[in-house]
């Protein structure tokens, strides 16, 4: 009992009404001891008599005064302006009292003193010659069982516990309001890892929306992991399945005399050596990739030379680069400053770049290496003359085996579609980011943005 959210709630929000309404009572209980129903009526019976002597017909108020005095059974008191007494209807039979004194915190009920210390209910009130009279009785005994049965318990009754009972019924619906929805939340965090799990809706308060709205942000960003992961599980397994499935019908060839030549041998040794280099070179990316993506990767930063950089990284691809038939140059600003960078990582970033390019500039075509400063970055772009990227497959083309129109791929020659997703990391890691620009037809340019080293 009481385990869930949703009574919990309700328990927190009735202990909390309970305690108001029994404050309350309390409070009420001491007012009712100090000025009880009897006090009060006693009170309302003295002001109608000091009325009906104010009301006096002509008649001197003295005259009045004593008739209402017997008549009713109270004691009348005439004050002068100055407060000295003037008139007492009792002052033959009780002790002397004195005109009321003006207290700092006046009490609830009027009470005054004569001179025994005994107590007076009064009431008084100004007459239009500047005199006083006031009306007092001695005042009535009350004990608690009469308090509590006449006054204290018909209000309770009455009101307390309706409120009581209303109050009840707001704190359920207010506890449903605030735990429904978390209640939904919990149901749709059951149902993790799922594909089919649908949002939910974000209700009651702002805080619970805020959090129904952060869980439908895990559950999208879980889901396109899950996503990412099939895709990248199926992708690998196709990348492998090529390489192995020649390797292994080479390797049978070898076995069962199929290849029974030295050159058809030769020939399928080679094959193997090749297609398992693709492999070994494949799987040395992918562990790239895990530690950027873990942060474990080991970045070492120190001062950088970017030009020098990139004209290592041109030469490099000179023997590819007069095979094919492109032209390749590096262009920089004069005084560039160097960069606190990894310059074995950021070579990588460009040999890929360089490697792309390269794919995709037909005999004849261009390479350009650009550097420049703009706006506290260091911004390096690699451009080429190919025949360019298609817009729709320019916002994945960073995604690990992503590979653009098939068409242009070229055959198994252009990779498994890694090397731009491993140069992104690695630029991430450096505090940078790398776009692409691109055109059908007019070529493909794709810019390194890098922190300059701080002063």
């Amino acid at each position: 009992m009481f385990t869930s959210l949703r009574s919990r709630l309700w328990l927190s929000y009735a202990l909390l009404v309970v305690t108001a309404l029994s404050v309350v009572a309390i409070i009420l209980f001491i007012y009712l001891i100090r000025n009880p129903f009897l006090y009060r009526q006693t009170l309302e019976r003295l002001q109608a008599v000091q009325t009906v002597v104010m009301e006096r017909d002509g008649q001197p108020i003295s005259v009045v005064a004593e008739r209402a005095s017997k008549t009713f059974n109270v004691r009348i008191l005439l004050f002068s302006a100055d407060q000295q007494v003037l008139l007492d209807t009792h002052a033959l039979k009780q002790p002397a009292l004195s005109f009321p004194k003006q207290k700092l915190l006046p009490r609830s009920t009027p009470i005054v003193r004569d001179e025994k210390k005994a107590a007076w209910l009064y009431s008084i009130a100004k007459l239009p010659d500047d005199s006083y009279i006031m009306v007092a009785v001695p005042r009535p005994r009350v004990s608690l069982t009469n308090v509590f049965t006449d006054d204290f318990l018909p209000l309770i009754i009455q009101s307390g516990v309706l409120a009581l009972l209303l109050s009840l019924v707001v704190a359920f619906f207010f506890a449903r309001w605030i735990a429904d929805p978390l209640q939904k939340v919990v149901y749709a965090a059951r149902q993790m890892p799922s594909a089919e799990i649908k949002p939910v809706k974000p209700q009651g308060p702002h805080e619970v929306q805020e959090l129904t709205r952060a869980f439908n942000g895990m559950i999208q960003r879980t889901q396109a992991s899950q996503k990412s992961q099939r895709e990248f599980v199926a992708n690998v397994s196709h990348e492998l399945k090529t390489p192995l499935t020649s390797i292994q019908g080479f390797a049978q060839a070898i076995l069962d005399g199929t290849a029974d030549t030295d050159v058809s041998r030769r020939q399928a040794a080679q094959i193997i050596y090749d297609e398992s280099a693709r492999m070994h070179r494949m799987v040395l990316d992918l562990l790239d990739l895990a530690r950027l993506d873990a942060g474990t990767a080991d970045i070492t930063m120190s001062p950088v030379n970017m030009p020098a950089l990139l004209r290592a990284v041109a030469e490099k691809f000179a023997p590819q680069l007069q095979r094919a038939g492109v032209e390749i140059k590096v262009e920089s600003a004069a005084a560039l400053p160097a960069i606190s960078a990894d310059g074995d990582r950021l070579a990588q970033v460009f040999t890929n770049l360089v490697d792309n390019a390269l794919k995709y500039t037909p005999r004849g075509g261009s390479i350009s290496l650009k550097i420049s400063v703009v706006i506290g970055e260091m911004l390096v772009s690699v451009s080429d003359t190919g025949a360019g990227i298609p817009v729709e497959a320019q916002p994945h083309i960073f995604d690990r085996f992503y590979q653009a129109d098939p068409a242009r791929r070229g055959g198994e020659k252009h990779g498994a579609g890694l090397g731009l997703a491993i140069a992104s990391e690695i630029v991430q890691a450096h505090g940078g980011r790398i776009s692409v620009r691109s055109r059908l037809g007019e070529g493909t340019s794709f810019d390194v943005f890098l922190p300059l080293t701080k002063k």
